[in-house]
């Protein structure tokens, strides 16, 4: 299951929280990957780092969500000042969301034709490496779905 990329409050999170995604992504036994935005979002991720963005992915979706998180580590100093945004960064010292058992997966996803936006090719590679390196993940067993009826019959 990959999670992301997209605006985080306004496209990711948003369909988490629809009945019964959470209940079904935690069911699975599935490798669970929460793909980071290269560059932050104007007003709503403002200053955020790849820390933030799952911690608040996990405090909105459960600690559980993800197994792994992918993240840009190709970053220059700057974007255009039109974009109104700054490189997602991965801060020197460990977020605590980073050690809830999520392993943290780098490598050079952005497209270097528009920095604000990741490469296809790129990503899709990084996601195979992780589906291909998902020994070296904490899977848990999955949990059991209670099912509740969606309509009250009499």
């Amino acid at each position: 299951i990959v999670i992301g990329p997209g605006s985080l409050y306004t496209s990711v999170l948003p369909n988490l929280l629809v009945d019964g995604i959470q209940k079904a992504i935690s069911a699975t036994q599935a490798v669970k990957v929460f793909v980071c935005n290269v560059a932050t979002q104007q007003g709503e991720t403002d200053g955020f780092s790849v820390g933030d963005h799952l911690s608040a992915l996990q405090r909105h979706a459960g600690q559980d969500i993800v197994h792994a998180v992918i993240a840009n580590n190709n970053i220059v100093q700057e974007l255009p000042e039109a974009w109104h945004s700054a490189p997602v960064l991965l801060r020197k010292d460990p977020h605590p969301a980073l050690g809830t058992g999520v392993r943290l997966v780098e490598g050079d996803v952005v497209a270097s034709e528009n920095r604000y936006r990741h490469d296809p090719a790129k990503l899709a590679a990084m996601i195979l490496r992780v589906y291909d390196e998902r020994h070296m993940l904490v899977l848990p067993a999955a949990q059991p779905v209670k099912e509740t009826p969606a309509l009250a019959t009499r």
